[in-house]
């Protein structure tokens, strides 16, 4: 991006500086699974270290510090902060650029449509931003990080589910959404794709169903056996985008997975798209290596790998829900 260009939420493949990455520390948000979600976590924060990224790692207290520490690579910073959730995708700052200077936005959060809302989840991403020494703009509209995804032209996909569900901003048109999200993160064309996954959590966030790649190229599972729950979601994202012009490259599901009786919200296209590496979640299902394999096809300009994401998806979400990137500035400034 040139000088005087506007300001736009640069797109994750472009450069970073590091990664935030948020460590589990609450057990009543992740029942049974915590010390898992924990280890899976710190694999994830290791790998995009040693891969030659900073990673600041979030700690809840000295005791959550100590675990992490065991578990971590050297290489990877701890920071200790005032967080409920690790969903920093939906908490920390939404950066922008004109390729001059950075912005943090932020949104106003009320805890995904008032489900679950924690001490200092509304604060912490404009504490990241700040003690990063970014200017903080506000905005009265609520939003997610992980409800959009932009291509880096303008372009953003999104999910009606979630961005016009009663339970964010009920007082606001399509319209005024749009314009919301022109003005605040540069994105001037809203590709308006149906539902999310089912039972996610966060009613439909798009980083589960389909992600950008590249300019106007989308990922979007395709349905795996014949039990996949999500088969006509997927068909449903796939033709809206092909309608509205979008290139899309389908991939693998992980189909149809269960834990205690319920259908989990489980997608490979929550893979993190760091500097040097894009990490996939698995889930023990006999599609992990066609669904991590697909993706690496296309990112050849870095490596791909897969890492175990079943205990993280126990707490509603995987890796890319749980890091938050800061874009590079050109060297020159």
């Amino acid at each position: 991006m040139g000088c005087g260009m506007t300001m736009i939420m640069p797109p994750e493949w472009a450069p970073q500086d590091w990664l935030w990455i948020g460590f589990p520390h609450l057990a009543e948000e992740w029942p049974g699974w915590l010390e898992p979600a924990q280890v899976q976590m710190a694999a994830f924060a290791s790998a995009v270290a040693e891969s030659g990224q900073e990673v600041r790692l979030l700690v809840r207290d000295a005791a959550n510090e100590a675990r992490a520490r065991a578990l971590v690579s050297a290489k990877v910073t701890l920071e200790r902060r005032v967080y409920g959730d690790v969903w920093l995708r939906d908490t920390g700052p939404l950066v922008v650029s004109d390729g001059q200077t950075r912005i943090a936005r932020r949104f106003a959060f009320n805890g995904w449509g008032g489900k679950y809302l924690m001490p200092g989840d509304q604060e912490i991403g404009a504490e990241l931003a700040r003690d990063a020494g970014l200017a903080v703009t506000t905005t009265a509209m609520i939003l997610e990080g992980g409800a959009v995804d932009g291509d880096g032209t303008g372009l953003v996909a999104t999910t009606e589910q979630c961005l016009l569900n009663p339970n964010r901003n009920p007082h606001l048109t399509r319209e005024a959404i749009e314009a919301e999200l022109a003005a605040q993160l540069g994105f001037t064309r809203v590709l308006w794709l149906g539902d999310g996954l089912i039972n996610d959590h966060t009613d439909g966030h798009v980083d589960n169903l389909a992600r950008f790649v590249g300019p106007n190229r989308l990922v979007v599972p395709e349905a795996t056996g014949a039990d996949d729950p999500n088969a006509a979601i997927y068909a449903d994202a796939a033709a809206r985008a092909r309608a509205a012009g979008v290139e899309v490259v389908r991939i693998p599901s992980p189909g149809l997975l269960m834990r205690d009786g319920v259908i989990e919200p489980a997608s490979y296209v929550n893979f993190a798209i760091t500097s040097h590496l894009v990490v996939v979640p698995t889930f023990g299902s006999p599609h992990d290596a066609d669904g991590v394999a697909a993706i690496a096809a296309l990112f050849p300009d870095r490596d791909t790998i897969g890492l175990p994401g079943e205990a993280v998806l126990a707490g509603g979400g995987g890796f890319h829900c749980a890091s938050q990137q800061m874009p590079s500035l050109p060297a020159s400034h």
